[in-house]
Protein backbone atom coordinates (compact mmCIF):
# COMPACT_ATOMS: atom_id res chain seq x y z
CA UNK A 1 0.00 0.00 0.00
CA UNK A 2 1.42 3.66 -0.82
CA UNK A 3 1.61 5.31 2.25
CA UNK A 4 2.09 9.00 1.03
CA UNK A 5 -1.05 8.96 -0.70
CA UNK A 6 -3.30 11.64 0.62
CA UNK A 7 -5.99 10.72 3.22
CA UNK A 8 -9.61 11.82 1.59
CA UNK A 9 -13.14 11.87 2.99
CA UNK A 10 -16.46 12.74 1.41
CA UNK A 11 -20.44 12.11 1.96
CA UNK A 12 -20.58 8.52 0.73
CA UNK A 13 -24.08 8.47 0.79
CA UNK A 14 -26.96 10.55 -0.45
CA UNK A 15 -27.32 14.31 -0.21
CA UNK A 16 -29.80 16.12 1.39
CA UNK A 17 -32.16 15.49 4.68
CA UNK A 18 -31.99 11.67 6.05
CA UNK A 19 -31.85 9.54 8.97
CA UNK A 20 -28.52 8.03 8.30
CA UNK A 21 -25.87 9.56 6.38
CA UNK A 22 -22.24 7.65 5.97
CA UNK A 23 -19.37 9.62 5.56
CA UNK A 24 -16.25 7.75 4.65
CA UNK A 25 -12.75 8.24 4.95
CA UNK A 26 -9.47 6.32 3.03
CA UNK A 27 -5.59 6.62 3.61
CA UNK A 28 -3.06 5.88 5.77
CA UNK A 29 -4.35 8.80 8.18
CA UNK A 30 -8.03 7.09 8.19
CA UNK A 31 -7.65 5.52 12.16
CA UNK A 32 -5.34 8.58 13.26
CA UNK A 33 -8.88 10.54 12.31
CA UNK A 34 -11.05 8.64 13.89
CA UNK A 35 -9.13 8.68 17.12
CA UNK A 36 -9.18 12.34 16.74
CA UNK A 37 -12.54 12.61 16.55
CA UNK A 38 -13.90 9.84 19.20
CA UNK A 39 -11.58 11.04 21.81
CA UNK A 40 -13.43 7.70 24.48
CA UNK A 41 -11.82 4.80 21.79
CA UNK A 42 -8.60 4.00 23.64
CA UNK A 43 -7.90 1.94 20.57
CA UNK A 44 -9.03 1.08 17.18
CA UNK A 45 -12.13 -0.53 17.13
CA UNK A 46 -12.50 -4.31 15.88
CA UNK A 47 -12.04 -4.43 11.97
CA UNK A 48 -15.54 -4.75 10.31
CA UNK A 49 -17.42 -4.34 13.68
CA UNK A 50 -19.85 -1.49 14.34
CA UNK A 51 -18.64 0.30 17.04
CA UNK A 52 -20.66 3.33 19.16
CA UNK A 53 -18.99 6.49 19.02
CA UNK A 54 -19.04 10.16 19.85
CA UNK A 55 -17.78 12.23 17.76
CA UNK A 56 -16.07 16.02 18.76
CA UNK A 57 -15.30 18.96 16.58
CA UNK A 58 -11.59 18.81 16.98
CA UNK A 59 -11.01 21.98 18.71
CA UNK A 60 -13.34 21.46 21.50
CA UNK A 61 -10.83 18.46 22.61
CA UNK A 62 -8.53 18.82 25.68
CA UNK A 63 -6.12 16.25 25.79
CA UNK A 64 -8.87 13.24 26.28
CA UNK A 65 -11.83 15.01 27.85
CA UNK A 66 -14.48 16.89 25.40
CA UNK A 67 -17.58 19.04 26.45
CA UNK A 68 -21.22 18.04 25.87
CA UNK A 69 -21.93 20.90 24.16
CA UNK A 70 -18.97 20.86 21.20
CA UNK A 71 -20.42 17.14 20.88
CA UNK A 72 -20.89 16.69 16.75
CA UNK A 73 -23.45 13.04 17.22
CA UNK A 74 -23.45 10.18 18.55
CA UNK A 75 -23.08 7.42 15.84
CA UNK A 76 -21.12 4.80 14.78
CA UNK A 77 -17.95 4.21 13.38
CA UNK A 78 -16.56 0.78 11.63
CA UNK A 79 -12.52 0.25 10.81
CA UNK A 80 -11.43 -1.13 7.58
CA UNK A 81 -7.82 -1.85 8.02
CA UNK A 82 -6.34 -2.14 4.64
CA UNK A 83 -5.32 -4.05 2.43
CA UNK A 84 -9.32 -6.12 3.27
CA UNK A 85 -11.18 -2.54 2.46
CA UNK A 86 -13.03 -0.80 -0.63
CA UNK A 87 -10.48 0.82 -1.92
CA UNK A 88 -7.52 -1.53 -0.64
CA UNK A 89 -6.30 1.19 2.30
CA UNK A 90 -7.26 1.84 5.56
CA UNK A 91 -11.06 3.23 5.63
CA UNK A 92 -13.51 4.46 8.19
CA UNK A 93 -16.89 4.51 7.68
CA UNK A 94 -19.07 7.53 10.12
CA UNK A 95 -22.62 6.58 9.73
CA UNK A 96 -24.40 9.53 11.96
CA UNK A 97 -28.12 11.29 11.70
CA UNK A 98 -28.39 12.65 8.73
CA UNK A 99 -28.87 16.31 9.50
CA UNK A 100 -27.33 19.34 7.89
CA UNK A 101 -25.58 20.66 10.64
CA UNK A 102 -24.50 17.79 11.81
CA UNK A 103 -22.77 16.89 8.38
CA UNK A 104 -21.12 20.42 8.24
CA UNK A 105 -19.76 19.99 11.44
CA UNK A 106 -18.17 16.71 10.62
CA UNK A 107 -16.84 17.85 7.07
CA UNK A 108 -15.69 20.65 8.76
CA UNK A 109 -13.88 18.71 11.73
CA UNK A 110 -12.74 16.26 8.99
CA UNK A 111 -10.78 19.42 6.88
CA UNK A 112 -9.43 20.80 10.15
CA UNK A 113 -7.36 17.63 10.86
CA UNK A 114 -3.67 17.54 9.72
CA UNK A 115 -3.54 14.92 6.58
CA UNK A 116 -6.66 15.06 5.00
CA UNK A 117 -8.50 16.97 2.22
CA UNK A 118 -12.14 16.56 0.31
CA UNK A 119 -12.26 13.53 -2.10
CA UNK A 120 -12.42 14.34 -5.89
CA UNK A 121 -15.60 12.68 -7.85
CA UNK A 122 -14.73 8.88 -8.05
CA UNK A 123 -11.67 9.24 -6.16
CA UNK A 124 -12.34 6.19 -3.90
CA UNK A 125 -13.24 4.01 -6.34
CA UNK A 126 -10.34 5.32 -8.60
CA UNK A 127 -8.24 4.22 -5.68
CA UNK A 128 -9.30 0.77 -5.43
CA UNK A 129 -8.77 0.39 -9.14
CA UNK A 130 -4.89 1.49 -8.49
CA UNK A 131 -5.17 -0.50 -5.60
CA UNK A 132 -6.00 -4.10 -7.91
CA UNK A 133 -9.32 -4.48 -6.18
CA UNK A 134 -11.06 -3.92 -9.26
CA UNK A 135 -10.71 -3.53 -12.92
CA UNK A 136 -12.06 -0.86 -14.91
CA UNK A 137 -15.31 -2.46 -16.13
CA UNK A 138 -16.08 -3.34 -12.71
CA UNK A 139 -15.66 0.38 -11.55
CA UNK A 140 -17.79 1.37 -14.12
CA UNK A 141 -20.26 -0.78 -13.24
CA UNK A 142 -20.60 0.33 -9.96
CA UNK A 143 -21.06 3.97 -11.07
CA UNK A 144 -24.07 2.14 -13.31
CA UNK A 145 -25.63 0.50 -10.29
CA UNK A 146 -25.37 3.85 -8.34
CA UNK A 147 -27.42 5.29 -11.30
CA UNK A 148 -29.88 2.42 -12.42
CA UNK A 149 -33.26 2.91 -11.96
CA UNK A 150 -34.63 -0.24 -13.03
CA UNK A 151 -34.61 -4.14 -12.78
CA UNK A 152 -32.83 -4.42 -15.92
CA UNK A 153 -30.26 -1.75 -15.28
CA UNK A 154 -28.95 -3.02 -11.93
CA UNK A 155 -29.08 -6.41 -12.93
CA UNK A 156 -26.67 -5.37 -15.88
CA UNK A 157 -24.35 -3.58 -13.54
CA UNK A 158 -23.98 -6.57 -11.08
CA UNK A 159 -23.42 -8.77 -13.29
CA UNK A 160 -20.22 -6.57 -15.08
CA UNK A 161 -19.45 -5.72 -10.91
CA UNK A 162 -19.35 -9.35 -10.56
CA UNK A 163 -16.03 -9.72 -13.33
CA UNK A 164 -17.89 -11.13 -16.27
CA UNK A 165 -17.08 -8.91 -18.75
CA UNK A 166 -13.50 -8.54 -17.46
CA UNK A 167 -12.89 -12.52 -17.42
CA UNK A 168 -14.19 -12.91 -21.28
CA UNK A 169 -11.41 -10.49 -21.86
CA UNK A 170 -8.80 -11.41 -20.35
CA UNK A 171 -9.44 -14.69 -21.77
CA UNK A 172 -9.20 -13.43 -25.21
CA UNK A 173 -5.78 -11.39 -24.05
CA UNK A 174 -4.47 -14.57 -22.37
CA UNK A 175 -5.01 -16.39 -25.96
CA UNK A 176 -3.79 -13.65 -28.03
CA UNK A 177 -0.85 -13.38 -26.02
CA UNK A 178 0.06 -17.27 -26.21
CA UNK A 179 -0.26 -16.57 -30.10
CA UNK A 180 2.17 -14.00 -29.60
CA UNK A 181 4.77 -16.42 -28.05
CA UNK A 182 5.23 -18.76 -31.22
CA UNK A 183 5.18 -15.26 -33.34
CA UNK A 184 8.60 -13.87 -31.28
CA UNK A 185 9.89 -16.75 -31.31
CA UNK A 186 10.00 -17.12 -34.51
CA UNK A 187 10.86 -13.84 -34.78
CA UNK A 188 13.96 -14.20 -32.32
CA UNK A 189 15.10 -17.56 -33.30
CA UNK A 190 14.88 -17.43 -37.13
CA UNK A 191 17.64 -19.63 -37.70
CA UNK A 192 15.54 -22.24 -35.79
CA UNK A 193 13.24 -24.32 -37.23
CA UNK A 194 9.60 -23.68 -35.54
CA UNK A 195 7.76 -26.59 -35.75
CA UNK A 196 5.00 -26.07 -38.50
CA UNK A 197 1.93 -27.49 -35.74
CA UNK A 198 2.65 -24.91 -33.34
CA UNK A 199 2.45 -22.33 -36.18
CA UNK A 200 -1.01 -23.85 -36.92
CA UNK A 201 -2.08 -23.76 -33.53
CA UNK A 202 -1.43 -20.16 -32.76
CA UNK A 203 -3.50 -19.42 -36.24
CA UNK A 204 -6.59 -21.35 -35.40
CA UNK A 205 -6.35 -19.67 -31.86
CA UNK A 206 -6.55 -16.33 -33.18
CA UNK A 207 -8.98 -17.42 -35.73
CA UNK A 208 -11.20 -18.85 -32.43
CA UNK A 209 -10.92 -15.35 -30.70
CA UNK A 210 -11.74 -12.93 -33.72
CA UNK A 211 -14.72 -15.08 -34.19
CA UNK A 212 -15.93 -14.97 -30.70
CA UNK A 213 -14.76 -11.36 -30.49
CA UNK A 214 -17.45 -10.39 -33.56
CA UNK A 215 -20.41 -12.59 -32.37
CA UNK A 216 -20.26 -10.59 -29.06
CA UNK A 217 -19.61 -7.19 -31.24
CA UNK A 218 -23.14 -8.16 -32.91
CA UNK A 219 -25.30 -7.49 -29.97
CA UNK A 220 -27.47 -4.94 -31.19
CA UNK A 221 -26.48 -2.22 -28.62
CA UNK A 222 -29.13 -4.33 -26.12
CA UNK A 223 -26.30 -3.15 -23.44
CA UNK A 224 -25.99 0.64 -23.86
CA UNK A 225 -29.59 0.44 -24.47
CA UNK A 226 -30.44 -0.92 -20.94
CA UNK A 227 -27.96 1.24 -19.56
CA UNK A 228 -29.24 4.79 -21.77
CA UNK A 229 -33.35 3.50 -22.14
CA UNK A 230 -34.94 2.24 -25.20
CA UNK A 231 -36.01 4.84 -27.07
CA UNK A 232 -40.01 5.03 -27.96
CA UNK A 233 -40.93 7.58 -30.39
CA UNK A 234 -44.91 8.79 -30.52
CA UNK A 235 -45.77 9.47 -33.69
CA UNK A 236 -49.13 10.67 -36.04
CA UNK A 237 -50.63 13.52 -36.92
CA UNK A 238 -51.40 16.77 -35.23
CA UNK A 239 -54.55 16.36 -32.57
CA UNK A 240 -54.57 12.59 -32.46
CA UNK A 241 -53.84 12.82 -28.68
CA UNK A 242 -50.23 12.12 -28.65
CA UNK A 243 -49.29 14.69 -25.91
CA UNK A 244 -52.17 13.73 -23.39
CA UNK A 245 -51.29 10.37 -23.84
CA UNK A 246 -47.52 11.52 -22.97
CA UNK A 247 -48.95 12.89 -20.04
CA UNK A 248 -51.27 9.45 -19.28
CA UNK A 249 -48.27 7.81 -19.59
CA UNK A 250 -45.72 10.26 -17.33
CA UNK A 251 -48.61 10.75 -14.40
CA UNK A 252 -47.75 13.93 -14.89
CA UNK A 253 -48.22 17.05 -17.39
CA UNK A 254 -45.05 17.36 -19.19
CA UNK A 255 -46.65 18.13 -22.46
CA UNK A 256 -48.98 21.00 -23.68
CA UNK A 257 -52.30 19.69 -24.68
CA UNK A 258 -54.65 21.99 -27.05
CA UNK A 259 -56.88 21.86 -29.43
CA UNK A 260 -55.11 24.21 -31.75
CA UNK A 261 -53.29 22.18 -33.88
CA UNK A 262 -49.32 22.02 -34.45
CA UNK A 263 -49.29 22.85 -30.70
CA UNK A 264 -46.07 20.38 -30.24
CA UNK A 265 -42.56 21.91 -31.80
CA UNK A 266 -40.18 20.12 -30.44
CA UNK A 267 -39.40 16.60 -29.08
CA UNK A 268 -40.35 16.37 -25.15
CA UNK A 269 -38.80 12.89 -23.77
CA UNK A 270 -40.10 11.30 -20.43
CA UNK A 271 -38.47 7.90 -18.94
CA UNK A 272 -40.26 5.08 -18.46
CA UNK A 273 -39.66 1.88 -16.81
CA UNK A 274 -41.42 -1.05 -18.59
CA UNK A 275 -41.85 -4.23 -16.61
CA UNK A 276 -38.01 -3.23 -15.61
CA UNK A 277 -36.67 -2.44 -18.32
CA UNK A 278 -35.35 1.40 -18.77
CA UNK A 279 -37.11 3.84 -21.88
CA UNK A 280 -37.64 6.96 -23.22
CA UNK A 281 -40.57 7.93 -24.58
CA UNK A 282 -40.77 10.25 -26.82
CA UNK A 283 -43.49 13.17 -27.72
CA UNK A 284 -43.02 14.28 -31.25
CA UNK A 285 -44.75 17.20 -33.76
CA UNK A 286 -47.75 15.90 -35.88
CA UNK A 287 -46.74 15.23 -38.47
CA UNK A 288 -48.33 17.09 -41.76
CA UNK A 289 -47.71 19.86 -44.37
CA UNK A 290 -47.37 22.80 -43.50
CA UNK A 291 -46.61 26.74 -44.34
CA UNK A 292 -45.08 27.50 -41.03
CA UNK A 293 -41.15 27.35 -40.62
CA UNK A 294 -41.01 26.47 -36.98
CA UNK A 295 -43.71 23.37 -37.45
CA UNK A 296 -41.72 22.19 -40.29
CA UNK A 297 -38.71 22.06 -38.75
CA UNK A 298 -40.62 20.28 -35.65
CA UNK A 299 -41.90 17.55 -38.58
CA UNK A 300 -38.58 17.46 -39.35
CA UNK A 301 -37.11 16.45 -36.22
CA UNK A 302 -40.40 14.24 -35.50
CA UNK A 303 -39.41 12.04 -38.10
CA UNK A 304 -35.87 11.79 -37.59
CA UNK A 305 -36.97 10.57 -33.95
CA UNK A 306 -38.93 8.06 -35.66
CA UNK A 307 -36.48 7.05 -37.80
CA UNK A 308 -33.54 6.71 -34.66
CA UNK A 309 -35.99 4.83 -32.77
CA UNK A 310 -36.09 1.34 -31.28
CA UNK A 311 -39.68 1.31 -31.06
CA UNK A 312 -42.00 3.61 -32.79
CA UNK A 313 -45.73 4.36 -32.12
CA UNK A 314 -48.23 5.46 -34.64
CA UNK A 315 -51.23 7.05 -33.08
CA UNK A 316 -54.74 7.64 -34.90
CA UNK A 317 -57.95 9.70 -33.99
CA UNK A 318 -61.00 7.41 -34.34
CA UNK A 319 -62.93 9.80 -35.23
CA UNK A 320 -61.00 10.90 -38.62
CA UNK A 321 -61.05 8.99 -41.67
CA UNK A 322 -56.97 8.67 -42.17
CA UNK A 323 -54.37 6.37 -43.01
CA UNK A 324 -51.45 6.07 -41.10
CA UNK A 325 -48.78 8.78 -41.73
CA UNK A 326 -45.88 8.31 -44.51
CA UNK A 327 -42.74 7.03 -41.95
CA UNK A 328 -40.31 4.07 -42.35
CA UNK A 329 -40.92 0.78 -40.75
CA UNK A 330 -38.95 -0.15 -38.06
CA UNK A 331 -38.15 -4.13 -37.65
CA UNK A 332 -41.24 -4.77 -37.08
CA UNK A 333 -40.94 -2.84 -33.87
CA UNK A 334 -43.76 -0.77 -34.56
CA UNK A 335 -47.07 -0.13 -32.64
CA UNK A 336 -50.19 0.94 -34.39
CA UNK A 337 -53.04 2.42 -31.63
CA UNK A 338 -56.12 4.27 -32.30
CA UNK A 339 -57.06 7.30 -29.80
CA UNK A 340 -61.02 7.93 -28.91
CA UNK A 341 -62.38 4.76 -28.80
CA UNK A 342 -65.25 6.37 -25.98
CA UNK A 343 -65.96 8.23 -28.77
CA UNK A 344 -66.21 5.82 -32.39
CA UNK A 345 -65.33 2.42 -32.62
CA UNK A 346 -61.27 1.70 -33.76
CA UNK A 347 -61.16 0.01 -36.87
CA UNK A 348 -59.61 -3.73 -36.52
CA UNK A 349 -56.89 -3.00 -39.03
CA UNK A 350 -55.81 -0.30 -40.74
CA UNK A 351 -53.53 -1.11 -43.52
CA UNK A 352 -53.38 -4.79 -43.03
CA UNK A 353 -51.68 -3.76 -39.72
CA UNK A 354 -53.65 -5.26 -36.52
CA UNK A 355 -54.13 -2.09 -33.64
CA UNK A 356 -55.03 -1.42 -30.54
CA UNK A 357 -57.83 0.42 -29.52
CA UNK A 358 -57.39 2.92 -26.60
CA UNK A 359 -58.92 5.94 -24.99
CA UNK A 360 -56.93 8.49 -23.44
CA UNK A 361 -59.47 10.24 -21.62
CA UNK A 362 -61.00 7.31 -19.82
CA UNK A 363 -57.99 5.60 -19.68
CA UNK A 364 -59.95 2.19 -21.35
CA UNK A 365 -57.10 0.25 -23.29
CA UNK A 366 -54.05 1.84 -21.77
CA UNK A 367 -52.93 -1.26 -20.19
CA UNK A 368 -52.88 -3.17 -23.24
CA UNK A 369 -51.05 -0.96 -24.82
CA UNK A 370 -48.37 -0.61 -22.28
CA UNK A 371 -48.00 -3.67 -22.23
CA UNK A 372 -47.57 -4.16 -25.94
CA UNK A 373 -45.08 -1.52 -25.79
CA UNK A 374 -43.20 -3.55 -22.68
CA UNK A 375 -43.35 -7.04 -24.84
CA UNK A 376 -41.65 -4.70 -28.05
CA UNK A 377 -39.14 -3.67 -25.28
CA UNK A 378 -38.96 -7.11 -23.88
CA UNK A 379 -38.47 -8.54 -26.84
CA UNK A 380 -35.14 -6.30 -28.00
CA UNK A 381 -33.59 -6.75 -24.58
CA UNK A 382 -33.82 -10.62 -25.45
CA UNK A 383 -32.24 -10.84 -28.73
CA UNK A 384 -28.93 -11.95 -27.40
CA UNK A 385 -29.23 -15.34 -25.98
CA UNK A 386 -26.09 -15.32 -23.70
CA UNK A 387 -24.96 -15.24 -20.36
CA UNK A 388 -22.13 -13.20 -21.31
CA UNK A 389 -22.59 -9.39 -19.50
CA UNK A 390 -23.37 -7.02 -22.99
CA UNK A 391 -21.24 -4.18 -24.26
CA UNK A 392 -22.50 -1.04 -22.22
CA UNK A 393 -20.49 1.57 -23.22
CA UNK A 394 -19.02 3.09 -26.47
CA UNK A 395 -15.28 2.84 -25.24
CA UNK A 396 -15.94 -0.71 -24.46
CA UNK A 397 -16.81 -1.24 -28.60
CA UNK A 398 -14.70 1.22 -29.89
CA UNK A 399 -11.28 -0.90 -28.51
CA UNK A 400 -13.27 -4.30 -29.51
CA UNK A 401 -13.49 -2.90 -33.31
CA UNK A 402 -9.74 -1.96 -32.93
CA UNK A 403 -9.08 -5.56 -31.90
CA UNK A 404 -11.17 -7.66 -34.33
CA UNK A 405 -9.75 -4.95 -36.85
CA UNK A 406 -6.30 -6.29 -35.85
CA UNK A 407 -6.58 -9.75 -35.85
CA UNK A 408 -8.66 -9.53 -39.57
CA UNK A 409 -5.16 -8.65 -40.25
CA UNK A 410 -3.58 -11.03 -38.71
CA UNK A 411 -4.99 -13.55 -40.67
CA UNK A 412 -4.90 -12.17 -43.94
CA UNK A 413 -1.49 -11.29 -43.43
CA UNK A 414 -0.50 -15.05 -42.09
CA UNK A 415 -2.69 -16.05 -45.53
CA UNK A 416 -1.08 -13.76 -47.49
CA UNK A 417 2.55 -14.85 -46.51
CA UNK A 418 3.15 -11.04 -44.99
CA UNK A 419 6.47 -10.43 -42.98
CA UNK A 420 6.06 -12.07 -39.45
CA UNK A 421 6.69 -8.91 -37.84
CA UNK A 422 3.69 -7.13 -38.98
CA UNK A 423 1.84 -9.62 -37.90
CA UNK A 424 3.51 -9.62 -33.96
CA UNK A 425 2.48 -6.14 -34.43
CA UNK A 426 -1.05 -6.67 -34.85
CA UNK A 427 -1.41 -9.02 -32.52
CA UNK A 428 0.14 -6.75 -29.91
CA UNK A 429 -2.50 -4.27 -30.88
CA UNK A 430 -5.12 -6.33 -30.65
CA UNK A 431 -4.42 -7.74 -26.88
CA UNK A 432 -3.54 -4.14 -26.33
CA UNK A 433 -6.69 -3.00 -27.18
CA UNK A 434 -8.58 -5.81 -24.59
CA UNK A 435 -5.92 -4.72 -22.17
CA UNK A 436 -7.35 -0.53 -22.61
CA UNK A 437 -11.14 -2.32 -21.63
CA UNK A 438 -9.83 -3.37 -18.26
CA UNK A 439 -7.42 -1.68 -17.32
CA UNK A 440 -4.29 -4.32 -17.73
CA UNK A 441 -2.11 -1.67 -20.33
CA UNK A 442 -2.26 1.81 -21.37
CA UNK A 443 -4.82 3.21 -18.98
CA UNK A 444 -3.64 6.55 -17.70
CA UNK A 445 -5.31 8.51 -20.67
CA UNK A 446 -9.12 6.66 -19.49
CA UNK A 447 -8.82 7.07 -15.73
CA UNK A 448 -9.63 10.98 -15.50
CA UNK A 449 -12.66 10.28 -18.14
CA UNK A 450 -13.87 7.42 -16.60
CA UNK A 451 -13.80 8.97 -12.91
CA UNK A 452 -15.16 12.29 -13.66
CA UNK A 453 -18.43 11.44 -13.75
CA UNK A 454 -18.73 9.92 -10.26
CA UNK A 455 -20.41 11.13 -7.28
CA UNK A 456 -18.04 12.76 -4.69
CA UNK A 457 -18.51 9.97 -2.24
CA UNK A 458 -18.09 6.88 -4.66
Amino acid sequence: MNTDSETIFALASAPGRGGVAVVRVSGVQAGTALLALAPDLKSLPVPRMATRVFLYAPESIAGNSAASSDRIDDGLALWFPGPASFTGEDVVELHVHGGAAVLDALLTSLSRLGGLRPANPGEFTRRAFEYGKMDLTAAEAIADLVDAETTAQRRQALAQMGGGLAALYDDWRRRLVGAMAFTEASIDFAEEDIPDDLVRQSLEAVATVAEELRAHLNDQNVGERIRDGFRIALTGAPNVGKSSLMNALAKRDVAIVSATAGTTRDAIEVPLDLGGFPAILIDTAGLRDSDDEIEQEGVRRARAHAAAADVRIVLLDAMAAQGMPEVPAIDQMEIIAVNKIDEAPAPAWVDGVNVLGLSVKTGDGLRVFIAAMTDRVRVLAGSRATSTPPLTRARHRYALEACADALGRVLAGAEAGADVEMVAEDLRLAAQALGRITGRVDVEELLDKIFRDFCIGK
